[in-house]
């Protein structure tokens, strides 16, 4: 009889992993599945409600035709890494070396992971804006990093202020990660503010990640590419891609382009781990910076009216909200209803069948706000509106 001993640890996964908050998203959906499924209206989900228009996908199953379902370079095929530099110079002025500093991944979620285990060594901190990008503080930790958030306010937009950052820097400190136009709130930075976060940069010896994916969703205003700021190029790793202005999330396709040397410490993980973006994914890609220009066009003044419709229909019942200058997000405060953002969450889907983010999952700062997507049909985002102008009343009323 064997003398073997089985050996049963309390924990079988890693410290890391087990230090990462699964931010409440699990109780969320397990009560909007619990709901009544009849009748229910979204505006929780951050998704473009549009196909992918049909000369892209054309694009990919031609790709198909024509054998294109083998690897790929491991940082892209160089074709599409040449469409994006001349892209990037074309719109901001910013030029890029595509074979050296310009690298396709599996959307942008997997450009910020590279970019992060690239950069960091434990212990380093990260400063992000809070509200955050949900994805922001695990993707730091898992990469050995730690999270450190600075404020923002409603007063200003939530946007990122450089006396803020310069309260939040200590010796630890290495990157600013941020994205504008941001997610959970809309808001845009305009490039004075920017030039002010870059002056810190310089003065800290910092480097930046720059999470562009909304960059193309503009409403009014122009969008300022941080590494375009003079002596930003070689601070900053720019991060985008295809998913919100082409409609292509399903496509996993996104790209990072900065200084050579950080470039090559991401393929060298890149190769390790992913190998390679879709080849025919990339093909479509291919077709939507040379072809797509039209589509965005007439995305964007969609969601520009939808924009319009939410914003003023929020503060028309009480709610208030900045106007967003980006993405396709809402974040009106619901304070005056004397609920937590969670409270309000939970029972405006129950009431009402409507769904919202609560907004204390983007930061503590997120805590009294919920975020409203309008990537959905307008008539959705009206009737929404009608019944949470009910939802008001009533709890006025008990108030």
């Amino acid at each position: 009889m064997s003398d073997e001993r089985t050996i049963r640890p309390e924990k079988r996964t890693s410290r890391q992993v087990d230090s990462v908050s699964d931010v409440g998203f699990g109780k969320f959906l397990n009560l909007l599945h619990s709901a009544s499924p009849g009748g229910i209206i979204s505006l929780g989900v951050g998704e473009p409600d549009f196909t992918t228009p049909w000369h892209i996908c054309e694009a990919a199953l031609d790709a198909l035709r024509r054998g294109y379902t083998g690897y790929t370079p491991s940082t892209g095929f160089a074709e599409l890494r040449q469409a994006i530099a001349q892209d990037l110079e074309s719109r901001y002025g910013v030029r890029y070396d595509p074979e050296t500093e310009v690298i396709i991944t599996v959307g942008s979620s997997q450009a910020m992971d590279l970019a992060l285990r690239a950069l960091l060594d434990p212990g380093d901190e990260v400063i992000i804006p809070d509200p955050y990008y949900i994805c922001y503080p695990p993707c730091i930790t898992l990469a050995h990093g730690i999270p450190v958030p600075a404020p923002t306010r409603f007063e200003n937009e939530f946007k990122l202020e450089a006396a803020q950052i310069e309260t939040k820097i200590t010796p630890r400190t290495k990157v600013i990660l941020f994205g504008y136009p941001a997610n959970p709130t809309g808001t845009e930075m305009s490039r004075e503010d920017l030039v002010k976060i870059a002056q810190v940069v310089v003065k800290h010896n910092l480097l930046v990640i720059s999470d562009e994916i909304y960059s193309r969703l503009i409403y009014g205003v122009e969008h300022t590419c941080f590494p375009s700021l003079p002596g930003m190029k070689e601070c900053a790793v720019l991060l985008a891609g295809f998913s919100k202005s082409y409609a292509m999330t399903g496509w996993r396709l996104g790209y990072a382009a900065g200084p050579a040397d950080i470039i090559a410490a991401m393929s060298k993980i890149h190769q390790h781990t992913m190998l390679s973006p879709s080849s025919m994914g990339q093909m479509a890609a291919l077709e939507a910076l040379k072809g797509g220009e039209v589509d965005i066009k007439r995305m964007v003044a969609e969601y520009d009216r939808r924009r319009r419709v939410i914003v003023q229909g929020l503060n028309q019942i009480g709610l208030k909200c900045h106007e967003p200058k980006g993405a396709f997000y809402a974040f009106p405060s619901v304070q005056a209803t004397g609920l937590t953002s969670k409270e309000f969450t939970e029972s405006l889907l129950l009431e009402e069948k409507v769904v919202v983010m609560p907004g204390n999952l983007f930061g503590q700062q997120g805590e009294g706000f919920v975020r409203c997507s309008y990537a959905t049909a307008i008539s959705d985002i009206e009737e929404a509106l009608r019944r949470m102008a009910h939802f008001i009343e009533r709890y006025q009323k008990r108030a």
